[in-house]
């Protein structure tokens, strides 16, 4: 169901895939053009023939493209004889049935109970009206008990989190110790971002065509021309992502705030129109969890869909609202290494230097550590010293700097790779 104005455009079909991604079926839609109404947000002959249609179809829930305020909820309840639950609601639903990780459970409880804190008094006055589908089991509890219950819930799961969180940015300054750079797949949700993870680390992580198949972030080591890269797949985004939700996923969300490279995926099967909403909302978000400014690469997905000429088309029209375009089919494995080059040519911070030791039973350490964490270009071992040339991160190759004084070695002003 959903209500809008006549200027705005239609959400039902998304609405559907989110109500199968779900798990339900959906016996009909109902769309209405109008202003919102107080009591129900419809109209109240719009109510009665929804009513009507609850019991042609045997429908067990209602679902609302439209956020519902509480009393709304309740009232439509009331006239139709079942639970009416809003977008929000459909996805902490989905969400709630994907989650597998501790992390993921825990922030879709957290985005419930805050969900739920904002709504506790009003559901608690009416629940004790009269029960209506949606509303049971509240009429026992106070106002004030049930909200300052809701709440502790709150602060423990908070607690959990943060030490999920301490514990992720250990993780993150381990990585940046060795010197891995780290890319991000970012998208909205069904562009395929799963699958081209798969064929870039050429490994096999849960794949499926509906919604929201990844709510936790999942990291592999890959290597591009020798160069070894973090890449990490991450919950999509989509239209209209409730503030709460992506407040929850925060920690999770962080894996992209952090990445020196943000690999955008958009689904270029769609209309050029759904393409360019979807990128806006994508890159909307980028922005809103505080992402803005990391380099951007935009693979315009599933071309195996189209003919070379749809593609091409497609591609032309969107160069100019898209950031670094790259057609690519992720489940053919079709330009994967237009987009390894991008990668490369987007990360290409890497300096090169020169290092020289005196043999000691250090200096092997060294050698090993500074071949498995950097690309060593070239290595001379003669009968006192060692010398190497590498490229890395700035970072990685300060440390090395320090080591190599360390050792009373040689380490010459380091360069941009020729």
């Amino acid at each position: 169901m959903q209500r809008r104005l006549s200027h705005e455009p239609s959400s039902l079909e998304e609405l559907k895939k989110l109500a199968e991604a779900a798990g339900y079926t959906v016996v009909a839609e109902i769309e209405q053009l109008r202003e919102p109404d107080a009591r129900y947000q419809i109209g109240a002959g719009k109510v009665e023939e929804l009513a009507r249609l609850v019991k042609e179809t045997a429908a067990e829930k209602i679902i609302f493209d439209n956020t519902l305020r509480t009393v709304q909820a309740y009232n439509l309840a009331k006239a139709t004889g079942v639970e009416a639950i809003d977008r929000f609601k459909l996805i902490l639903e989905i969400f709630t049935k994907r989650a597998t990780t501790t992390e993921a459970k825990l922030q879709i409880q957290l985005a419930t109970l805050q969900y739920e804190l904002a709504h506790a008094k009003e559901r608690v006055r009416l629940a004790k009206l009269k029960e209506q589908p949606g509303f049971m089991g509240l009429g026992a509890y106070e106002a004030d008990v049930y909200y300052e219950a809701v709440k502790r819930q709150v602060h423990t799961i908070q607690r959990k989190l943060r030490k999920i969180r301490e514990k992720r940015f250990l993780h993150r300054e381990r990585r940046t110790e060795l010197g891995f750079s780290t890319i991000s797949l970012a998208g909205y949700t069904n562009a395929g971002k799963s699958s081209l993870f798969n064929a870039l680390t050429e490994e096999t992580t849960n794949v499926g065509n509906a919604l929201f198949t990844t709510l936790s972030t999942t990291t592999r080591l890959v290597e591009v021309s020798k160069r070894k890269f973090l890449l990490t797949d991450t919950v999509g985004f989509i239209d209209r992502l409730p503030l709460t939700l992506i407040e929850a996923f925060h920690s999770t969300l962080e894996e992209t705030i952090y990445s020196d490279l943000i690999i955008l995926v958009l689904d270029l099967s769609e209309p050029i129109e759904t393409i360019e909403k979807k990128n806006n909302i994508c890159l909307e978000t980028i922005d809103h969890i505080g992402a803005t400014g990391i380099p951007i690469i935009t693979a315009l997905n599933k071309i195996d869909l189209l003919t070379d000429a749809e593609a091409k088309q497609k591609l032309d029209a969107l160069k100019d609202k898209t950031k670094n375009p790259i057609l690519v089919s992720a489940l053919h494995r079709i330009n994967l290494e237009q987009i390894k080059k991008a990668i490369l040519e987007k990360l290409e911070d890497y300096v090169q230097a020169s290092l020289s030791v005196p043999l000691t039973p250090q200096t092997m350490p060294l050698v090993s550590w500074v071949h498995e964490k950097a690309d060593v270009k070239k290595a001379n071992f003669m009968n006192d010293s060692v010398e190497l040339i590498f490229e890395a991160k700035p970072l990685f190759a300060e440390k090395v700097k320090k080591r190599v004084e360390a050792l009373n070695g040689k380490f010459e002003q380091f360069y941009k790779p020729q």
